[in-house]
């Protein structure tokens, strides 16, 4: 089975990493901006494991696994807040969370 070279996957996590910044500072939509920190943290989950893969290690794949969790955690929290952001503005603009009082 061939293998992966680790320049190219840590090239490909690299450019997914800055396709995820680039939305977070671009998007007004806050259902963007979350799609977009879920594409960094899975870019950074990607070097975890390329790294791991490279030296034989499980660590990358531990830490991935962590990530995994963090981002399941971000994503409920973060629906939440757009459900109750929604409820009291009726739309998902970005700048008016900070008209939000209370």
């Amino acid at each position: 089975m061939a293998t992966v070279p680790m320049m190219h996957a840590l090239l490909l996590a690299g450019i997914l990493f800055a396709l995820g910044l680039v939305g977070l500072l671009t998007r007004r939509n806050i259902l963007f901006i979350l799609m977009s920190l879920e594409v960094m943290l899975n870019a950074a989950g990607l070097a975890f494991v390329a790294a791991g893969a490279r030296w034989g290690q499980a660590d990358g794949q531990v830490v991935f696994i962590f990530i995994l969790t963090m981002a399941a955690a971000e994503v409920a929290v973060g629906l939440a807040l757009v459900l109750r952001m929604y409820h009291r503005t009726k739309t998902l603009d970005a700048d008016r969370a900070s008209e939000m009082k209370g």
